[in-house]
């Protein structure tokens, strides 16, 4: 794919630190239903569509060697705000461009700002560990304050970091830019929180310490209970890797329809869960597996409103985290003991529902099924989905028959529902797919049921599902997994189903569920 450069119309500005690029954004407010050539009908905002109408460029994506670090004071912020950034600087000068994510005729990102060229070093001081925490944190001089123009539309966006080498030094910093007012069909939820409980910036997560060998052994002494996100994320999995991989396909595909969507962050749905209650659905994407009580509990208040949410990852809801501040600000450091030392949480034997161990596992038990439909099962799956019942709403107009498969979408984490734990009874399996390189009897679920008077509960059961979503060819190879040939247009055509129901209203209204999970068991 040809790399077209938006630097001719970028020209110098002496005496400025910072400028928008191009022409302001129009935001026509006009949502109407509009008919895809599916014949699906799904809710369009005029915006998006002007907004992704507007020049794209690839030059977003990063294929350096070395990286350059940075991080903001905050993980979303509004049209009018103030964003500090703070950046451990390379010893060569070095740019600073955000770039909005969305189609853009297909390349992905559109540059919005470019700053000027930036001095290299020094470098900042290294961050600190926490006494009986083991938290990592950074203590940095600021770099520079960015003001979110009133011409930066709502969405995702990245701010990279790009030294004058060619490139081969660089960095991303995620950054949503939220609608506080937005009313809009759809929210879309970046797992931020997720993120920061993998990010090992420093040498410590809250997987892993010093010494530890791999992801996953939880029970190491020297792995973190909090985690700070006053420190940038590692890049190596985490942060704007995640983003493109697990978010980025979802994206791409709303944006390329036009639908009327909003962003948030899942810090943002902690701060106000009552957010929710002005939209129709929420999108919760590929990996969303550290939720509050306040996240969970006001996505469950919704729901009983009419509110539908969509899980398409797997392993949602299985953390249990708190957030307090840090110097920076609010609900910015995470804390999670996890099952294994949830007994060194402060709050145990003083607020046991609040202590952080596993959702699933208590103190106070609440699995995550109660509110997700399926419950978490295990990782490192690889295997095909398997339609179980091709007459559900969601694969009209796909072709699909019951026992067809659609290779390799589940992958990684997933899902199954579990009949003995609480939960809703009411649940249709949509897809049942053995896991058989995990153990005989092992089945990943896409689960589905709608709640009386209320909305509606997709769950893919597989975390790779938002990545399947991506046609690589039209996104760029380095970035998201290959496509497999046949899949990604079905999946393609299940989402403009999703978009329609879910971003008509309650879906208990319309399509209410159907247990049959009976005929499962």
């Amino acid at each position: 794919m040809a790399r077209s450069s938006p630097g001719s119309r970028v020209g110098p500005t002496p005496g400025t630190q910072a400028r928008p690029v191009g022409a302001p954004t129009p935001h026509p407010d006009t949502v109407q239903m509009v008919t895809l050539p599916s014949g699906v009908v799904v809710p369009s905002a005029g915006w998006v569509v002007a907004e992704n109408q507007l020049p794209g460029t690839i030059d977003w994506v990063m294929s350096a060697t070395s990286r350059i670090y940075g991080y903001c004071d905050r993980v979303s912020a509004v049209r009018g705000d103030v964003v500090t950034v703070f950046v451990d600087p390379p010893p060569l000068p070095y740019r600073i461009e955000l770039y909005r994510m969305g189609y853009y005729g297909g390349l992905g990102g559109r540059l919005v700002w470019r700053s000027d060229a930036l001095a290299g070093g020094p470098r900042q001081p290294p961050p600190t560990v926490a006494p009986g925490t083991n938290m990592v944190e950074c203590h940095w001089r600021r770099t520079m304050r960015i003001a979110i123009e009133d011409s930066w539309p709502p969405g995702a966006y990245l701010l990279k970091l790009t030294g004058a080498d060619n490139g081969m030094t660089a960095g991303y910093i995620p950054l949503c830019v939220r609608d506080d007012q937005s009313t809009a069909a759809f929210a879309i939820m970046h797992s931020v929180t997720t993120w920061q409980a993998y990010n090992a910036y420093g040498g410590r997560s809250l997987y892993v310490g010093p010494g530890t060998v791999r992801v996953g052994e939880a029970g190491t002494a020297n792995r973190s209970r909090v985690v700070s996100f006053d420190r940038p994320y590692d890049q190596r999995g985490w942060g704007a890797p995640d983003f493109t991989g697990n978010e980025f396909p979802l994206i791409f595909l709303a944006e390329s329809l036009g639908l009327d969507v909003t962003y948030i962050t899942d810090v943002d749905l902690h701060a106000v869960p009552g957010r929710l209650a002005r939209h129709r659905c929420l999108f919760s994407l590929g990996h969303d597996e550290y939720w509050s009580t306040a996240m969970r509990d006001g996505a469950a208040k919704a729901l009983a409103q009419g509110v539908n949410l969509a899980f398409l990852g797997a392993n949602a809801v299985y953390r249990h985290i708190r957030l307090e501040p840090s110097p920076l600000g609010v609900d910015r450091h995470q804390v999670c003991y996890k099952s294994d030392l949830a007994k060194e949480d402060p709050l145990w034997g003083t607020d046991p529902a609040e202590v952080t161990a596993n959702w699933p596992d208590g103190p106070v038990p609440r699995p995550e099924q109660e509110l997700v439909g399926s419950q978490y099962a295990d990782v490192d799956a690889k295997a095909d989905m398997v339609v179980a019942d091709a007459g559900a709403w969601i694969f009209s107009g796909t072709g699909l028959a019951n026992g067809q498969h659609l290779a390799r979408v589940v992958q990684g984490e997933y899902d199954t529902y579990e009949p003995a734990l609480s939960g809703p009874s009411n649940v249709t399996i949509l897809a049942r797919s053995p896991v058989a390189n995990r153990g005989r009897g092992r089945v990943s679920d896409m689960t589905y049921y709608t709640v009386s008077g209320g909305g509606g509960v997709l769950a893919s059961g597989s975390a790779m599902f938002v990545c399947r979503l991506s046609d690589a060819p039209r996104i760029d190879p380095n970035i998201v997994f290959p496509a497999i040939p046949g899949v990604t247009p079905v999946l393609w055509r299940i989402m403009e189903n999703v978009f329609a129901l879910f971003g008509a209203g309650p879906a208990s209204s319309t399509q209410p569920s159907v247990a049959n999970w009976r005929q499962f068991a």
